[in-house]
């Protein structure tokens, strides 16, 4: 079944870019405040001579029609670079400090960006790898170096706006092959994508909006950093997630719109504070990653008295591709219904072709303007995923009669950690990095607290004597901390199916006996949201 012939609210006022989204927000509020991060704050006029002055510079570098990285965790830095880089007319790379060494070699190597925009406390540990990956200019930002937000002389003029058509973001996900995949977005992709969302959860002049996610990732910017330069609202920003500081701000900044994930939701939800909190302010909150129970979506609702607003995306996506609407009925379990100019199908899983009938599973797939261009450098992978002008998402669903979208699995074996995609072959290929692993798999398994946990099942060398200690504490200094495994099983050999492979399936099994070791909490990597860059 498909949504192109569904009738769905119109869609709202289009920017070719989001670049002449946040101009135009500057000239209907100047004065109104843009950003907020601590002490710091910054109204639209000075927000938009910042980014200005930062793309001046960067064109200066010779960063147009090229790429730019940022290496920043959340901070005012971080909107002026992003933007700046956009406005430039230079592809945005950003890049989530939380990940290793090692990864972000492997990212910067296939990006080539000419300009790597990095966070002071970073640049020691990183410098030596930017340079090996033959990046030509370093910008180092932070308190003790500079900070964007003090814009020069430059930054009064106006720069050429960027093409519509060019490229815009490169984003990286999680791979099959245990290497990260660049996200090719135009500008105008992820301008309509803001629209398409618009359309179905209608944003208020001047919205105060709370991003607690990171800016680095697909959520943060189209639901943090792009919706409030839409409303023209402010976009108040937290270092990282921590419960008691985003309690406190919820109150203190009066917060109208909060952006979550079920990380966030269930952890608030058991902290002491939450039943004291104001949350008078707060009239729309979002969800992704992963479903929230019927129960928590109710809980959170009586005790906020705001609703949740569930929906599905990906970084291919652009990245929203449905939402419960506002205006419309919300159905607890489901992600909702396609935004405006998306077709969302169902298909065979043998083929990718057989559209199936509502209630039938099957492959997600779907297509819109705000579809990405392809994986950079991936021309296999791309063909793969673009198939007869649809997106194929991987994830397995249903549609029911009235065209609300179910997310029920994932076809691959890719696993939701805390919000963030994990493909099990990247803490795998860590894994065989150590000298005493000689095979290894890793599955997803249901957890209350992150939506999923990654166990790992390790073989030995034949002599070698490695303890699970030792592998946590080795994917730990390889991987991002919310790649790590909650726990790591050593077994004398590995399950495997009728065609020799790994049967991942019996390792799940395995993993939900009622005699498996429990997933306590001081085996657990925190949450990537409570991690400090």
């Amino acid at each position: 079944m498909s949504r192109d012939a569904r009738p769905v609210p119109a869609l709202p006022q289009v920017y070719p870019t989001v670049v002449h989204m946040l101009v135009d927000a500057a000239g209907r509020h100047p004065h109104a405040e843009a950003l907020v991060c601590g002490e710091r704050r910054l109204d639209y006029t000075h927000y938009l001579r910042c980014v200005r002055s930062f793309a001046a510079e960067l064109e200066s570098l010779g960063a147009r029609g090229q790429r730019v990285a940022t290496l920043l965790g959340n901070s005012i830095d971080a909107c002026i670079a992003a933007f700046g880089a956009l406005a430039a007319g230079a592809q945005h790379v950003p890049l989530n400090p939380l990940l290793a060494p090692r990864e972000i070699d492997d990212i910067l190597r296939d990006a080539a960006p000419v300009v790597l925009v990095i966070d002071e406390a970073l640049a020691p540990v990183l410098a030596g790898i930017a340079r090996d990956a033959g990046i030509g200019r370093l910008i180092v930002v932070g308190a003790a170096a500079r900070r964007l937000d003090r814009p020069g002389a430059e930054g009064t003029a106006a720069t050429a706006l960027p093409d519509p058509d060019s490229l815009a973001l490169l984003q990286y996900t999680g791979g099959t092959t245990g290497r990260p995949k660049g996200v090719d977005l135009v500008h105008r992709a992820i301008a309509i994508n803001v629209s398409q969302r618009e359309a179905l959860l209608p944003s208020r002049a001047g919205d105060r909006i709370i991003c607690m996610m990171p800016i680095s990732h697909a959520y943060g910017m189209a639901m943090g950093l792009f919706l409030a330069a839409y409303c023209g609202g402010t976009l108040v920003i937290l270092p990282r997630y921590a419960p008691d500081e985003v309690l406190a701000t919820v109150a203190r900044e009066r917060i109208n719109v909060f952006p979550g994930s079920p990380t966030v939701f269930v952890g608030l939800m058991a902290h002491p504070d939450f039943a004291r909190t104001d949350w008078s302010s707060v009239h729309t909150c979002y969800s992704g990653a992963a479903p929230l129970s019927a129960e928590t979506l109710r809980r959170w609702r009586d005790a906020v008295g705001a609703p949740v607003y569930e929906g599905y995306g990906q970084t291919e996506a652009g990245p929203v591709l449905s939402f419960n609407p506002a205006r419309g009925p919300v159905k607890p379990g489901s992600v909702g219904i396609a935004v405006p100019l998306t077709g969302i199908e169902i298909v065979d899983l043998a083929t990718g072709r057989t559209v199936l009938a509502p209630g039938e599973r099957g492959e997600i797939r779907a297509r819109g303007p705000q579809c990405m261009a392809g994986y950079r450098n991936r021309p296999a992978e791309t063909a793969e995923a673009l198939r007869d002008g649809w997106l194929h998402t991987g994830d397995i669903g249903e549609l029911d009669a009235d065209g609300y979208l179910y997310v029920r699995d994932r076809k691959k074996d890719m696993a939701i950690v805390g919000g963030y995609n994990v493909y099990p072959r990247e803490v795998e290929e860590a894994l065989f990095l150590h000298p005493d692993v000689i095979d290894a798999a890793v599955v997803g398994v249901p957890d209350a607290y992150r939506g999923e946990a990654l166990v790992a099942f390790v073989v030995l060398r034949e002599g070698a004597a490695a303890q699970p200690a030792a592998l946590l504490a080795h994917c730990s200094g390889n991987l991002a901390r919310y790649k790590v495994p909650a726990r790591v099983e050593i077994v004398a050999a590995l399950p495997k199916t009728s065609a020799n492979k790994t049967d991942k399936n019996a390792l799940k099994a395995r993993c939900a006996s009622p005699d498996a070791p429990a997933l306590a909490t001081a085996d657990r990597a925190p949450p990537p949201d409570r991690t400090a860059p």
